[in-house]
């Protein structure tokens, strides 16, 4: 994947971070690489006697081979149903009988595995994840059984619900150009259905090597000790070539894109609105976040204020950025927004009224006082997220796999810190225009006088 270089992102900051070392908490943070290539990121604290571990992958939504859309998806939930020396099952009541527990989730840019236990079961842990990184059980039956699991889960999550998750999955594909960016990672059923078992051989051999992969270890254990039990576990297994991934970079939208869609769950109409966002690592990273917090970021932001307080347009105003957040990204993604509104009133009136938001801050920037008050929220967020052992090992292994460096967990609060009112107004102007913007207006099948010109409800 595209690295682009953290001096771009420092540049000019420098004086201002010194300034601040001082007050800010830093991370304790230990790396090293493997000789087959795997990258082992060590935070040491024994606050508590656990651990949280996790292992990231290099692979995700954008690197699925096309006509399988929602292969790395369908990839992740494989990776639990076994392998030759730990047959399907083994991987959970191991965990839990331990007294931890283990997740898994696909993104555009990576796919992680976490974990968190009592530190006692730290090395059955590594042996597990070692063991399917190794090679998996493949079957036909387990392909078959868990194409239906992920069928059944766009069931749920998608079909049956309302609004059917148009706000992180139809927007990307409005918003993006190429398929890389633009297609359904959730998974199509048609796309599920045609996956084979050399699909996923030939996945796991190409994108689940150790020299692709980052392991994390936070929690109660000294890097020596982190660094002896990875040589242990995983030194032994051989890297792999990993395929070099296509141009998936986009510039920004030159044009808005609108679409209309019918929902027959929902009662009241809603709309998602996202621009894409600047390149990670580019100067207009942090603006962005802090931008994004001033006018989504909860009560007090300018959109919740203004469209449902002030204007009364929005029942409920929420932001996301893409599928995943601010700082982990690699690739093009999108700041979106999105609100049910009132019926009485339409997607072009609550339109127009963030546009006369982001016109105020594109005019007057940020007073100081608020400016405090995002960066402090957005700070104290940043921490809080890093206290969880588990939550800290994901965030170490998300860092070091996008950025190339685990410890730009440190540098992050400084990034934010020397925000301006000037980088602020600059990333509104250049970021959230019209010209940039993609647009759904999701209506109840009720509202439309011909729904069926109109219907274009989420596909699985």
């Amino acid at each position: 994947m595209r690295k682009l270089s953290l001096f771009t992102l420092a540049a000019g900051l420098a004086l201002s971070l010194a300034a601040q070392a001082a007050d800010q908490w830093q991370l304790p943070v230990s790396s090293k690489k493997l000789a087959n290539g795997l990258t082992v990121v060590v935070s040491e604290d024994h606050s508590s006697p656990t651990v949280g571990v996790s292992v990231v992958y290099k692979v995700g939504m954008r690197l699925e081979p096309k006509n399988r859309t929602g292969f790395a998806h369908l990839f992740e939930h494989l990776m639990f149903q076994g392998t030759p020396k730990a047959p399907k099952g083994v991987f959970d009541k191991v965990i839990t009988g331990g007294g931890g527990n283990n997740n898994g989730s696909t993104r555009p840019d990576f796919t992680n595995y976490i974990e968190t236990a009592p530190v006692s079961a730290l090395e059955p842990i590594l042996w597990l994840e070692a063991d399917r990184m190794k090679t998996l059980d493949f079957n036909a039956a387990t392909l078959k059984n868990q194409q239906d699991v992920v069928k059944e889960e766009i069931r749920v999550n998608v079909q049956n619900q309302p609004y059917g998750g148009f706000m992180w999955i139809d927007i990307g594909g409005l918003a993006f150009e190429k398929w890389e960016n633009n297609h359904d990672g959730y998974g199509s059923f048609k796309d599920l259905e045609n996956a084979s078992l050399d699909d996923v051989r030939a996945f796991h051999r190409d994108y689940y090597g150790p020299n692709n992969a980052v392991l994390s270890i936070a929690g109660d254990i000294k890097p020596a000790q982190a660094f002896a039990l990875a040589e242990k576990y995983f030194a032994a297994i051989p890297k792999r070539p990993t395929p070099a991934p296509s141009d998936f970079r986009e510039g920004l939208n030159t044009a808005e894109k609108r679409l209309q869609q019918s929902d027959k769950l929902a009662q009241v109409p809603a709309i998602a609105a996202a621009w894409k966002m600047p390149d990670r690592g580019s100067k207009d990273q942090p603006g962005m976040a802090v931008l994004g917090e001033l006018l989504a970021g909860g009560d007090a932001s300018r959109f919740y204020q203004g469209l449902i307080k002030g204007r009364e347009l929005a029942l409920n105003v929420d932001s996301l950025y893409g599928l995943t957040s601010i700082w982990e990204y690699d690739g093009p993604t999108i700041f979106t927004v999105f609100a049910l509104y009132k019926p009485t009133t339409t997607a072009d009136a609550l339109l127009a009224a963030m546009d006369e938001e982001i016109a105020k801050v594109v005019k007057d920037g940020v007073d100081e006082a608020t400016l405090k008050r995002v960066k402090t929220r957005l700070l104290a967020d940043w921490y809080n997220g890093l206290e969880s052992f588990l939550n800290r090992a994901d965030t170490l292994a998300k860092l070091q796999a996008l950025w190339g460096d685990a410890k730009v967990v440190n540098q992050i609060p400084g990034w934010i810190e020397a925000v301006t009112s000037a980088d602020v107004q600059r990333v509104a102007k250049t970021y959230l225009t019209v010209a940039n913007r993609s647009v759904i207006d999701r209506k109840p099948v009720a509202m439309l006088a011909a729904p069926a010109t109109a219907d274009a409800a989420t596909k699985p």
